[in-house]
């Protein structure tokens, strides 16, 4: 486990684990004495937060703050915590996410991360991070499902998603697995706010082959853009740039299935996989 980031500070975890570790120092309670005040959250577990080994749930932290009246302190920490789990490269894309009026999301490969399933992301970091442990693997996984909650707000911005065909094709995690991830992906292309488009293969070549494009609207209509490969990325405001990516997401657009085309071609994909599962 890296104590320092790449510039040679704490990382988030480690300080959020020492401030805890002072905050109980300070009451005199050992780990096994502040497990017995905080609702039997074991010794080990809140050991393992004060070495920085692993993260608190958020339910845990709003305890501790509560307990040791830290005014949120803990919470702030375990938030940049999350962040710094993230990519430097969409590190701003993603910091501005909450205040998107408007996001509109292409996967060449993949189910775009606000609409995958529990499980389907669980096995994407297990096999992108092959040396992490299941702990470390857990803390992406809430930090993702901690993004999507974006879409159950009372407000949540308009959400585009279109997705190659292969996203539907490749089975991640197994057959089991991507029949709840396609039934999922029917379920929320049902809200009023979200339109699920699927790239056919018959489409053909196409600008964003290869990559991701995620582009956020923000509420002053400027756009902040961010496009990936396997491995690397780049974020942009840069009008240009901005424009170029904005029209390669409107050429995918307008070659992808409609809506109702797209749940069409998904709910055959669902059929297979069901039918596979249980034979």
């Amino acid at each position: 486990m890296e104590l320092n980031d790449e510039n040679g500070k704490l990382s988030p975890r480690v300080r959020l684990g020492r401030r805890l570790r002072r905050l109980r120092e300070r009451k005199g309670l050992s780990l096994r004495q502040l497990s017995d005040e905080v609702g039997g959250y074991s010794h080990s577990y809140l050991g393992r937060v004060e070495l920085g080994e692993q993260l608190p749930s958020e339910a845990l932290v709003n305890t501790l703050d509560e307990f040791f009246d830290t005014d949120g302190v803990l919470a702030e920490l375990l938030e940049l915590a999350h962040d710094a789990l993230i990519p430097d490269f969409s590190r701003k894309v993603l910091s501005l996410e909450p205040e998107a009026k408007r996001i509109q999301v292409f996967t060449s490969t993949l189910v775009p991360a606000l609409l995958q399933t529990r499980e389907y992301m669980r096995e994407l970091f297990c096999k992108y991070y092959l040396t992490e442990f299941d702990a470390q693997i857990d803390e992406r996984v809430i930090t993702r499902l901690r993004r999507q909650r974006i879409l159950e707000r009372e407000n949540p911005p308009y959400y585009w998603g279109i997705m190659d065909e292969a996203a539907l094709k490749r089975p991640i995690g197994g057959t089991r697995c991507m029949a709840e991830q396609l039934k999922h992906l029917t379920q929320v292309a049902a809200r009023r706010h979200i339109t699920v488009q699927v790239l056919p293969f018959t489409a053909g070549a196409y600008p964003l082959a290869g990559g991701s494009l995620t582009l956020h609207t923000l509420p002053n209509g400027g756009n902040i853009t961010a496009i990936e490969s396997f491995d690397s990325g780049e974020s942009s405001e840069a009008p240009k740039r901005v424009l170029e990516l904005v029209r390669r997401f409107d050429f995918v657009r307008s070659v992808a299935l409609t809506g109702e085309e797209s749940l069409d071609l998904i709910r055959r994909y669902l059929k297979e996989y069901e039918g596979e599962a249980v034979s």
